[in-house]
């Protein structure tokens, strides 16, 4: 609807609030959605969505493997000291 009535009515100021009280929702919220899918079309730079989901796939990947790498540590200091009767258990 904003990017309508921008090309409906060719300017860009008070667009965004105008639609939001039509739509009943909060300005911050519309003028945050119109700018990611203006990133997302390439308009203006940023990350966009399909970036920043995989973003978050990553990090949640990686703090998946420390939290294994963390276990097999433990596991194999476990082992080594069941096996070594030198060390302390």
């Amino acid at each position: 609807m904003v990017h309508e009535a921008i090309a409906t009515t060719g300017e860009r100021h008070g667009v965004i609030t105008r639609v939001a009280r039509q739509l009943s929702i909060g300005t911050e919220s519309l003028r945050n959605w119109v700018h990611q899918s203006e990133v997302d079309a390439g308009a203006r730079s940023g990350i966009s969505t399909e970036e920043r989901l995989r973003v978050a796939q990553l990090e949640r990947e990686v703090r998946e493997l420390r939290r294994a790498n963390e276990i097999l540590k433990a596991a194999a200091s476990f082992f080594a000291r069941e096996l070594d009767p030198r060390l302390p258990k």
